[in-house]
């Protein structure tokens, strides 16, 4: 099965004529496909926050159990993105990421067909906690290859641009899958399914098997493997850090994790930075229905579309934020970091304060959620971005997957899981006004860190 995986080896260089319209062709080809591909990763990954209103209006759920329940898919991805990184440097990227898709698929299709019980609570957050788990585990076989597949089809200074363009890929897929929510909800009615909220899981598993058949075809491991030369070679910039290692030569383990990764305190800086900045990320992004709907400032088809709104302008933001990276800072990316996470806070005060600005302006609360959503989807996705391609440019190609997993480790485990799932789901019990006020607090933390590790980029120039 090991060898199954193996990426492959060079080919013999193509007839000079043929390399650039192949090469063109081929980056074209992978970057939809890695990009597809990795939206389709966020189909299966948060879908029981649209559900998780229902399921509680049923009895089935509280909070605080969308919370533990929620959290096993950041607990397992934070380990499994970092784990899972180190094996994709030593993998084929195509058949990593499309045989992990095809199973995180199938398992959150298994959700939407579950018997839960109404009598015992219990007895569905361990079964709901159990599943996630293993969604969580296979998760974290997207994003590694993706980068992989990034660093060897493209250069060290188009990077940062290129992938601020493949990043909307999760805010694509996160907005996609409140529209099929709203979707499959509706179809299921129509049906007469009487769970409705099973379509949340159910409708979009089902389309990213589809994408997965997509990525089979598009994707390829390195341009080496395809008879082409490297990008560095074809496109001369030969900038930044070089690959050590010939391509298809596995990487040692303790080299990987050790030498490039765990020995450098930068790393770990942008690591922690990592964390806040997911904790409003997702702190939002996992809450939003339930706040809305609890609160009963928006139905759950409401909430669902403002849901989808918030993913969607993300898309818009990260481009925006990668483009002035490239264009004003030469593609660094601490000082714009600094410059979004400080619109994300303003948008994180209006989010928490919503009830009481809208009695002060008369403007209707549901106009203020908007406001709130929009600056903070604009403004989150370009430092969720940046902060992983600021870990990527500070090592090896043939490290990257091991670089980005030890970074979202920190921003999955502590972020997410902890923070954003399980201390919110708690709060949000309580109130909804606690639970609101620790993203402003995770925004500011989040300007701090990211101020820091401005000086990594002034040691790199």
């Amino acid at each position: 099965m090991a060898k199954f995986f193996d990426p492959p080896q060079a080919k013999p260089l193509l007839p000079k004529e043929k390399i650039d319209k192949v090469y063109k062709s081929m980056r074209f080809k992978v970057f939809m496909g890695s990009f597809l591909g990795y939206a389709a990763y966020y189909l299966v990954r948060k879908n029981l926050s649209l559900a998780g209103p229902e399921m509680c209006a049923e009895g089935l759920l509280d909070n605080g159990g969308v919370g533990i329940a929620g959290s096993a898919v950041s607990f397992a991805y934070a380990f499994s993105k970092f784990i899972m990184g180190t094996l994709s440097d030593r993998s084929d990227a195509r058949k990593f990421l499309t045989i992990g898709l095809v199973i995180a698929s199938l398992l959150m299709l298994g959700v939407g067909f579950l018997p839960y019980s109404a009598a015992n609570m219990s007895f569905n957050v361990v079964l709901l906690f159990c599943i996630m788990l293993l969604v969580g585990v296979v998760s974290g076989m997207g994003w590694p290859p993706c980068g992989r597949m990034m660093a060897y089809w493209f250069s060290n200074n188009e990077r940062s641009f290129k992938m601020s363009l493949w990043n909307t890929s999760h805010t694509i897929g996160s907005s996609t899958l409140g529209l099929l929510g709203i979707w499959g909800v509706i179809v299921f009615a129509d049906l007469g399914v009487e769970q409705t909220w099973r379509a949340n899981f159910v409708v979009p598993a089902l389309v990213a098997l589809a994408i997965a058949v997509f990525c089979w075809w598009a994707l390829r491991d390195t341009p080496e493997s395809c008879g082409l030369p490297s990008v560095a070679d074809w496109r001369n910039d030969h900038s930044g850090v070089k690959t050590k290692e010939k391509v298809g030569e596995k990487v040692p383990f303790k080299t990987q994790l050790f030498d490039y990764v765990l020995k450098n305190k930068w790393i770990w800086m942008i690591a922690l930075a990592n964390a806040f900045v997911y904790l409003v990320r997702y702190g939002v992004g996992n809450w939003v229905p339930a706040f809305l709907q609890q609160t009963e400032i928006m139905t759950s088809a409401e909430s669902k579309m403002a849901f989808t709104v918030h993913n969607f302008v993300g898309a818009f933001g990260t481009i925006v934020c990668g483009w002035v990276s490239s264009k004003f800072f030469k593609g660094k990316c601490a000082v714009p970091n600094v410059i979004f996470m400080s619109l994300v806070l303003v948008g994180c005060v209006i989010y928490w304060q919503v009830p009481a600005i809208a009695l002060a302006t008369g403007i209707d609360a549901k106009v203020w959620v908007y406001v709130a959503l929009i600056i903070i989807g604009f403004c989150i996705y370009g430092p969720v971005a940046l902060v992983s391609i600021q870990a990527l440019n500070l090592v090896p190609k043939n490290a990257v997957g091991t670089a980005a997993g030890f970074v979202g480790l920190s921003g999955y485990l502590l972020g997410d899981a902890l923070l954003s799932n399980i201390v919110m789901g708690s709060l949000a019990d309580k109130s909804w006004d606690l639970a609101n006020g620790t993203l402003v607090i995770g925004a500011l933390l989040g300007i701090f860190l990211c101020a820091l590790t401005i000086k990594s980029e002034k040691q790199q120039a």
